[in-house]
């Protein structure tokens, strides 16, 4: 059957201004980092973008190396965006970004404009797409003048490939750098991406305050620390875990007593709070100003719907914080 939004998909929804520009994101962004390539199935991805869009999620999120294999996230959304949101591109927000490797040569990665420029060429054609709405420098390049790699980001959008830029896994003095590079090209940095959860703090040490100042919006990924800010290791490691099977960022190692007792005392503060785990690390997040919307994945539809519950509840009190706190140390 055609693929029908749900008319009320904008009830809910809180829309968030991205720094000072006219540009505004969900509350909630869908990643597609894990869970679109090939080796996952096909209507399993579908049913999560039908859910995500039925929701009020507007805004998809992708990169050039998405997977695995590396390019077929794209390609996968690709498909489905001609198939079953053909006439709703205009209510999206898509966003794809390069700078790790993607090919072979010394042209693959980082962060030069022939790359960058290349990349974003091709995943316009997986994509099957004129433009996308935001391009980012995944990286910063430490042989590459930023210069060059600022001057191609504002390259794409003269050329009519990109609507705005951003900026992802940039350390604060690079990126007001970054920032300041391309306010005087004419094409200012829209936003940033950095790691960002209970469980990593970094962005807390300076980015927060530039971005703040300089009107840059922010868009954490891996809010939920690669699933460990989740109920999926209460009680363990899951055979079905990715932990278990050994893929992903995320390793049995990082799984000290010291980190499990961390998520086991955060889940009974949740549960004070009537929310899941996952709920309440999305809502810390999201309770800061500063920050734009937050980007998480899924792998089925439901873990979806059970994220998109931290809007229920963006409030803590000063107690709430306190405790946090004394529990992540």
């Amino acid at each position: 059957m055609l693929y029908q939004p749900s008319p009320g998909r904008y009830a809910d929804m809180p829309y968030r201004r991205i720094g000072r520009s006219g540009l505004k994101l969900p509350a909630v962004s869908l990643g597609l980092w894990h869970n679109f390539g090939d080796v996952d199935v096909l209507q399993n991805f579908r049913a999560i973008l039908h859910r995500a869009f039925d929701s009020g999620v507007t805004h998809f999120d992708l990169a050039n190396n998405y997977g695995p294999p590396p390019g077929s996230a794209e390609t996968n959304f690709g498909r489905i965006l001609k198939q079953d949101f053909r006439g709703y591109r205009d209510e999206l927000v898509i966003s794809t970004k390069a700078g790790y490797h993607m090919w072979e040569g010394p042209y693959g990665e980082w962060g030069s404009r022939k790359y960058l420029v290349s990349s974003l060429d091709q995943s316009l054609r997986r994509m099957k797409l004129d433009y996308v709405d935001i391009f980012y420098s995944h990286r910063p390049d430490p042989e590459t003048p930023l210069e060059e790699t600022m001057g191609a980001l504002d390259h794409v959008v003269r050329q009519g490939k990109a609507l705005y830029v951003g900026i992802s896994n940039y350390a604060p003095r690079e990126a007001a750098e970054a920032i300041r590079i391309l306010r005087e090209l004419g094409t200012p940095c829209l936003i940033h991406q950095p790691k960002y959860s209970m469980f990593e703090r970094g962005p807390e040490n300076g980015l927060l305050d530039l971005l703040g100042q300089e009107g840059v919006g922010c868009i954490p990924f891996s809010p939920l620390a690669q699933g460990l800010l989740t109920n999926k290791y209460l009680h363990g490691i899951p055979d079905d875990s990715r932990v278990a099977k050994g893929v992903g960022f995320l390793t049995e190692t990082q799984l000290t007593e010291a980190r499990l007792s961390q998520i086991r005392q955060l889940n009974e503060l949740a549960q004070q709070r009537n929310q899941s785990l996952a709920q309440l690390a999305l809502s810390w997040i999201l309770r800061d100003e500063r920050i734009t919307s937050v980007l998480i994945g899924a792998s089925k539809p439901e873990q979806l719907t059970d994220s998109l519950r931290c809007l229920d509840n963006l409030q803590f009190s000063p107690e709430e914080l306190e405790q946090i706190e004394a529990v992540l140390g």
